[in-house]
């Protein structure tokens, strides 16, 4: 079972920056498309970005260009860029694979203050 857990958020004004870490136990972290998700308190939790195995990568109109996802199969190692940070990008972040979720980690708030 794969366990993953999410790191890097904290407090950032309008217009900043912040880089997200998911780290995930065992192997099949890499045979995986992966994706970075978010969950506002009281809406569901979104798809914010999401990369293939090989790299390809795919975001919603409301983060592109904003937000960069990459990872590193060799660490089982997945990340989040995400510059011109606005104030509803205020969320709880999670990473997870794209379909049939693995148990999810407690994820990293990301606060951004205006």
């Amino acid at each position: 079972q794969v366990q993953l857990v999410e790191s890097g958020g904290g407090l950032v004004q309008v217009g900043g920056s912040l880089r997200l870490s998911c780290a995930g136990s065992g192997s099949f972290f890499s045979f995986n498309t992966m994706g970075w998700y978010r969950q506002a308190p009281g809406k569901q939790r979104e798809l914010v970005a999401r990369i293939t195995v090989g790299g390809s990568t795919n975001y919603p109109d409301s983060v592109k260009g904003r937000f960069t996802i990459s990872r590193d199969n060799s660490k089982n190692t997945m990340y989040l860029q995400m510059n011109s940070l606005k104030p509803e990008d205020t969320a709880v972040y999670y990473c997870n694979r794209e379909k049939n979720y693995w148990p999810w980690g407690r994820g990293t708030q990301v606060t951004v203050s205006s």
